[in-house]
């Protein structure tokens, strides 16, 4: 793996020489990071018990069990006889494919926007369709060796960051923007994310008229690889991520015909939650807090008042005494 990283990192130097423009070296210690992950196997069973307890109320995703086992000899000796798996087209399962990509994206949007532990290689080959019978079906999550965990003001940022997208409030979006880091690129993240420009007319999830595609052309041919290089520059970590996982869900989405609407609808609910929950529980902590200063006084009184009327038990007993 050194010796990938260090192709790699020679050939990005030399191309940066030859166009200094070029400035994806971020993205080059992202790649390390997550290869570095992918192969630390005691992780990706924790990431995988993780995921299992994150979606143990769900009854459509399954995540493989892990067997933790020290004694290596057990293994030696154990008779652990292959199961013979039949792999389908979807195509040929008695499942409503447009079931499986919403049930996908859901999956997903709940990672991202609600518990903000996110599964970084979704690709195909990672998420089996296990039929279950009358049109029934699970999702079975593979490979768990490379996860994100979001920096929790990101994620509450993004489900704000799509709650404007889907409103299109163009305010907020931009104020997004400057929290993200990005400035004057966050005009595309509408574009980027929702198919639409951030003054479109059109409704969300349609096709934008042909104006506006002669508009973002347009735009889009005034970019130069500095304005793309330093898009990615200023980008958080995290979000370098969640494009990645999002241009593979997209792909997958497309591949299995579901409508557009199904990821931002998805996304947009889970956005929805994810940002209500966060005020939910922040009130809910407020509420505790004022509850907990006020025992806290009142506590505090109650010894005060017990100390007072033992220093005058003990005073009338010594002069008693006396």
């Amino acid at each position: 793996m050194k010796l990938d990283i260090m192709t790699m990192s020679l050939l990005s130097k030399y191309v940066s020489l030859i166009f200094p423009d070029y400035r994806f070296e971020k993205i080059l210690l992202e790649f390390e990071r997550t290869m570095s992950m992918e192969l630390d196997f005691t992780q990706e069973a924790k990431n995988s018990e993780r995921t299992a307890s994150c979606f143990r109320k769900n009854d459509v995703v399954k995540v493989p069990h892990v067997f933790w086992v020290d004694d290596l000899d057990f293994l030696r000796k154990a008779d652990i006889s292959p199961t013979k798996v039949v792999l389908r087209p979807i195509a040929k399962m008695n499942v409503f494919i447009v079931q499986v990509a919403k049930a996908l994206i859901e999956l997903f949007g709940e990672m991202i926007f609600i518990h903000g532990f996110v599964h970084g290689d979704p690709h195909p080959g990672n998420i089996l369709v296990s039929p279950r019978g009358q049109g029934r079906f699970s999702l079975v999550l593979l490979d768990h060796g490379i996860y994100k965990e979001l920096d929790p003001k990101f994620r509450l940022d993004y489900c704000k960051l799509w709650k404007a997208l889907i409103s299109l409030d163009v305010q907020k979006i931009l104020e997004l923007g400057e929290q993200f880091g990005v400035g004057k690129y966050a005009k595309y993240f509408p574009l980027i994310f929702t198919g639409r420009t951030i003054d479109s007319k059109s409704a969300l999830g349609t096709q934008i008229s042909g104006e506006e595609k002669t508009r973002i052309k347009q735009d889009l041919n005034s970019l130069g690889m500095d304005d793309i290089s330093s898009f990615m520059e200023s980008l958080p970590p995290d979000f370098l991520v969640i494009l990645r996982t999002d241009g593979l869900l997209r792909s997958i989405l497309g591949n299995l015909g579901a409508p557009r609407h199904v990821r931002l609808l998805a996304y947009a609910k889970c956005a929805i939650y994810g940002h209500e929950e966060q005020s939910r529980l922040g009130s809910e902590l407020a509420r505790l807090l004022v509850q907990f200063n006020d025992y806290k006084h009142k506590a505090k009184d109650k010894l005060s008042w017990m100390l007072q009327k033992i220093s005058r038990e003990v005073l009338g007993w010594y002069k008693a005494l006396m």
